[in-house]
C-alpha cells in the first residue's frame, strides 16, 4: 500500500507600493488635455478691417430732415410743459455739503438723461438707442466735449474752479479708467462734477451748458408735437 505525503509549496514573495501623494478627486467637468496632432499646419492669420468710429460731435448732430432748432426758453415752462428735470434739493453751497465724487455721481445721471432725451426722436430700436447713447456717455466722448468747451470763454471762473476740483477725485481702478487712461477719466469726471454742481445751483445755466455741448433741450419735443398735432414750430 502506497503512502502519500503532502509537501507544502514554497512561499511566494509579494511586493507592493504605496502612493504617498494625495491626488485630487475625479472631476468629470474638468478640461481634458488634448494630445497634439502631428503634421498640423498653422492656420493663416486673419486680418480684420480697421473700425473707424465717428466722433462725438458727429453723433450729436441732428438728422438733416429735422426742423431748425427753436430758441430755448429758460422760463419755468417750455412748450407748455413744466421743466422735465427732477427738482433738485435746496442747497446754497453744494461744495460745503457734498464732495466732488458725490456731485460727479449725480452729474453722470443728469448727463445720460440729456443724452437719452437727445436721441429720443426719431424713433429707433432699443439697440440703436443704446449704441448712440453709449457713444456719447463714454469718458472719451466727455473728454472731447470738455476740451471743446474750454477753448472759448463760455465758462465762468467759478465753473472752471469746479472743474479743477472735480478733476482731483480719487477713484478706484476700474475697467473704464484702465481703458481710457487716468487723465481722460479724471477730465470726464470733472465735467460730471460741473453738471452735478449746476443741477443743484442753477438749472437754467445747466441747460445753456448742455446746449453748448451739443445736446438738444427742446427740438426733439417740438418735433414730436408738430408731428402729432400739426402745430407750428414754437418761436
Amino acid at each position: 500500500m502506497a503512502i502519500l505525503t503532502w509537501i507544502p509549496p514554497s512561499p511566494v514573495a509579494v511586493t507592493a507600493s504605496w502612493d504617498t501623494q494625495q491626488r485630487p478627486s475625479y472631476n468629470p467637468n474638468a478640461p481634458r488635455k488634448l494630445k497634439p496632432t502631428p503634421n498640423l499646419k498653422p492656420s493663416p492669420p486673419i486680418t480684420l478691417p480697421t473700425r473707424t468710429d465717428p466722433s462725438v460731435f458727429d453723433i450729436l448732430k441732428r438728422p438733416s430732415q429735422e426742423v431748425t432748432p427753436v430758441k430755448v426758453d429758460l422760463d419755468d415752462t417750455y412748450l407748455g410743459y413744466e421743466r422735465w428735470l427732477p427738482t433738485p434739493p435746496k442747497v446754497e453751497k453744494p461744495r460745503s455739503v457734498f464732495n466732488a465724487a458725490t456731485l460727479a455721481y449725480i452729474g453722470d445721471c443728469i448727463y445720460e438723461l440729456y443724452a437719452r432725451r437727445h436721441f429720443l426722436y426719431p424713433p429707433l430700436s432699443i439697440e440703436e438707442y443704446n449704441d448712440r447713447v453709449t457713444s456719447v456717455v463714454r469718458c472719451e466722448a466727455q473728454d472731447a466735449l470738455l476740451k471743446e468747451l474750454l477753448n472759448d470763454s463760455f465758462l465762468s471762473n467759478t465753473e472752471r474752479d469746479v472743474l479743477r476740483w472735480g478733476k482731483n477725485i480719487n477713484s478706484a481702478k476700474t475697467r473704464t479708467k484702465k481703458r481710457a487712461g487716468a487723465a481722460v477719466y479724471n477730465r470726464a469726471s470733472s465735467l460730471e462734477t460741473l453738471i452735478g454742481y449746476l443741477y443743484l445751483t442753477n438749472v437754467n445755466r445747466l441747460e445753456k451748458l448742455m446746449v453748448r455741448l451739443g445736446f438738444s433741450t427742446g427740438a426733439s419735443a417740438e418735433m414730436i408735437l408738430k408731428e402729432i398735432n400739426g402745430a407750428k414750430p414754437v418761436q
